[in-house]
């Protein structure tokens, strides 16, 4: 390709050969990557890649995911990502998530979701970030926090939730982004379909298994193109143009 693309979300310490995945995203056109945290020993990964590949744009979001709550390391993560400020551009990703079986009916699970989302969000404030939100099974509780606490930048990571829910996130002025789940989720091309261009990021979700007609793959960072493919589809928009639409978003909310 003759652009650039930015990979606004990707857990670049899940990938098994870091060097091999980093070389082909730039060889591809990558240009930045944002990588996002889900733990204490996540966040400290991602500082390091980012320390050892310094010829390569890497951006880091520290959080604690959802799945990712454990009551020895909270206080030690919180600990870790202000110690770290300076090397952040956003805080994530973090959220609440319904959806895994022992917490849907669980309501002190969903309570302490609540909380640590919750604290994330006082965190991005203070340090004026934005942050990056995971919502499955619980978008309109996500958007509802978000909203009471006056949260003005938010990414919905991934958004495959209601139109109701949607039209809420994004007329309060979010971001809502895709992945190379593009290819086959009848959800995430619905909301794909209703957003502005503007309002649109997009992402591998580095390392995912994704199922997609050519037979399935395991994304890496080079796989935003594969993103930008499917949207640049179901926007009947040039793909170099998005590609310029999308970066000029990007950069609205993880700009340095």
């Amino acid at each position: 390709m003759s652009f650039k693309l930015i990979d606004t979300h990707a857990h670049l310490n899940d990938v098994e050969d870091i060097t091999a995945a980093l070389t082909r995203a730039k060889q591809a056109g990558v240009s930045t990557i944002v990588a996002q945290g889900v733990d204490l020993a996540s966040n400290k990964k991602n500082l390091e890649i980012k320390q050892k590949f310094s010829d390569m744009d890497i951006r880091l979001a520290f959080g604690i995911h959802p799945g990712n709550i454990s009551d020895k390391e909270i206080e030690e993560t919180f600990e870790f990502i202000r110690d770290h400020k300076s090397d952040i551009v956003a805080i994530g990703e973090t959220g609440l998530d319904f959806w895994y079986q022992w917490v849907r009916k669980d309501d002190e699970e969903k309570k302490k979701q609540k909380e640590i989302f919750t604290r994330q969000i006082d965190l991005a404030q203070e340090f004026e970030m934005p942050i990056v939100i995971h919502s499955r099974g619980a978008w309109k509780e996500c958007f509802s926090i978000a909203e009471e606490k006056n949260v003005e930048r938010a990414v919905f990571h991934w958004y495959s939730g209601p139109e109701d829910a949607l039209k809420n996130i994004l007329n309060k002025g979010y971001f809502i982004s895709a992945t190379p789940a593009l290819g086959y989720s009848k959800e995430l091309r619905a909301a794909i379909e209703f957003a502005p261009m503007d309002q649109i990021l997009i992402e591998t979700d580095t390392p995912v298994f994704f199922r997609v007609e050519d037979g399935g793959f395991q994304s890496e960072p080079k796989d935003v193109f594969k993103t930008l493919g499917f949207l640049s589809e179901i926007k009947n928009i040039d793909l170099e143009k998005a590609a310029n639409l999308l970066n000029q978003n990007a950069e609205k909310v993880f700009g340095k």
